[in-house]
């Protein structure tokens, strides 16, 4: 069975990690002059390397050749191939999700007595800990008040001001980031290369530009592309991720833009209701239409030379007809128009008419611009 390409692809060494520049070269640091804290809190958004980063740290305190002043694991003992297969007795991953009460982490404080069957620590990776219960919690904090010298806890949340202030105060807390499109890209870039998938620069960018900073997600996302053309030489095109993704063409969004800046409140809303009767979804329009309605607010408040950043994903020519728009537009009315379609976002999740709250928006824009 093939493996997933965020699985195939996960970082095996702390050089391998994208991002998390901070975080990487204080633990990296720590490991190699063996100043381990008992506790670690990773706290961050999806998708950006925690439970990876702390199977990392698992292997490079475990690693059988790793010597003073080194911080790598080796991947080649058997404590770092036990780890890397996922197979090691003292390395213990716990989903709190699923396992969340007292009943559980007594479990766990159970198994903390024992020494290691043969690693230098036993690790228990607590993912989602967030989503312990109160007794839970408390019966954690317990632990980690007095963890034995061979138990290494590293807690990883999306959530962490859910988490008892108390647990957080026991842990050395790192704070992840959302990656950054060329970071993204260019790991993208590796993987096409290495997998032989041809696809356009600009499809990389519109992949990296969607995954929201979250690596796993772009991978995830190329996966499915990958899959799709297997038995295609053909280069993957712009067009054929957002055909095969679901995502609302630029020119699409464009052309609505133009239509609200000149007031024609006829054509939008027939507008609309055209590409909802052509099966294009609602929600996954107004989505792409608010973030390109954002581009334009950027660049109306810092300016065309500073805004190239935002652009990944985006042909010369959209980005030039992004720009004349902006002169159609006071940030005033940028903003109300924002807060209009924001507005009509929420509300067409209940709505029984689902084009409903966007036509009432675009009535109400049309008397704002």
């Amino acid at each position: 069975m093939s493996q997933v390409l965020y699985r195939k692809y996960r970082p095996q060494l702390f050089n391998e990690f994208i991002g998390q520049g901070f975080v990487i070269k204080t633990i990296t640091n720590a490991i190699s002059k063996n100043m381990i804290s008992h506790a670690y809190l990773f706290s961050g958004p999806r998708g950006t390397g925690k439970t990876t980063l702390a199977r990392l740290v698992a292997k490079a305190v475990n690693c059988e050749n790793k010597k003073d002043g080194d911080f790598e694991p080796c991947n080649k003992c058997s404590s770092c191939l036990e780890i890397m297969n996922g197979q090691s007795m003292d390395i213990l991953e716990i989903d709190a999700a699923s396992h969340r009460g007292i009943d559980d982490v007594k479990e766990l404080k159970e198994g903390i007595r024992f020494s290691p069957t043969k690693s230098k620590y036993k690790i228990f990776i607590i993912d989602e800990c967030h989503q312990l219960t109160k007794d839970g919690s408390n019966a954690l904090l317990k632990t980690l008040e007095e963890p034995p010298e061979h138990a290494i806890f590293i807690l990883a949340t999306t959530e962490a001001h859910k988490m008892i202030p108390t647990i957080i105060s026991r842990c050395q807390k790192f704070d992840f980031k959302k990656l950054t499109v060329p970071e993204i890209i260019n790991k993208l870039e590796r993987i096409t290369k290495k997998e032989g998938i041809k696809i356009e620069k600009e499809g990389l960018e519109l992949i990296a530009s969607n995954s929201e900073g979250s690596i796993r997600d772009a991978e995830g996302l190329l996966n499915q592309l990958s899959t799709f053309y297997n038995n295609s030489n053909k280069e993957i095109t712009i067009n054929d991720i957002k055909n095969l993704l679901g995502l609302v063409g630029i020119e699409t969004i464009s052309k609505f833009v133009d239509l609200i800046s000149e007031k024609d409140i006829q054509k939008s809303i027939k507008y609309i209701n055209k590409i909802n009767d052509n099966g294009l979804d609602l929600e996954e329009f107004i989505k792409s239409l608010i973030n390109y309605l954002r581009k334009v607010l950027i660049i109306k408040i810092i300016g065309e030379e500073s805004s190239n950043q935002y652009f990944f994903g985006f042909t010369k020519e959209e980005i030039e007809r992004l720009q004349k728009q902006t002169k159609r537009f006071t940030n005033e009315e940028l903003k109300d128009v924002l807060n209009v379609f924001l507005e009509a976002q929420n509300k067409m999740k209940y709505s029984p008419i689902q084009q409903l709250p966007l036509e009432l928006g675009i009535v109400k824009i049309c008397g704002i611009v």
